[in-house]
């Protein structure tokens, strides 16, 4: 994770991981704000607002009392604008730097592979 990127982004990062990886699948439930925020060492505030980011989005329900739930579709729906971020704004620059470095595609693939 980035280190100049809020910290409540980074935990962001961190849960869509936990949901794209499958370790919390549409309809679990996510680790409570109180569990997440001592697991991290974070404020439970910060954890609340990254949270708060799912829930926007719609990849989240909220089930008053009881807690949080990952959202039918959810990991489609996140893939899907993980895959645009991904494209749209780091792609190019690693494009670039791969120009730099005379490396090929088939030279990554190569790696990927070995």
């Amino acid at each position: 994770m980035s280190e100049e990127r809020p910290v409540y982004l980074r935990l962001r990062d961190t849960i869509a991981a936990m949901i794209l990886e499958g370790k919390v699948r549409e309809g679990d439930s996510l680790p409570s704000v109180r569990s997440l925020a001592a697991d991290f060492g974070a404020n439970p505030l910060t954890v609340a607002k990254a949270y708060q980011t799912f829930q926007e989005e719609g990849l989240v329900t909220v089930r008053r009392g009881v807690g949080m739930f990952v959202a039918a579709g959810a990991a489609d729906r996140l893939r899907a604008t993980e895959r645009a971020e991904f494209l749209d704004h780091r792609w190019p620059g690693i494009v670039s730097h791969m120009r730099r470095l005379g490396l090929e595609p088939e030279d990554l693939v190569e790696r990927a592979l070995a």
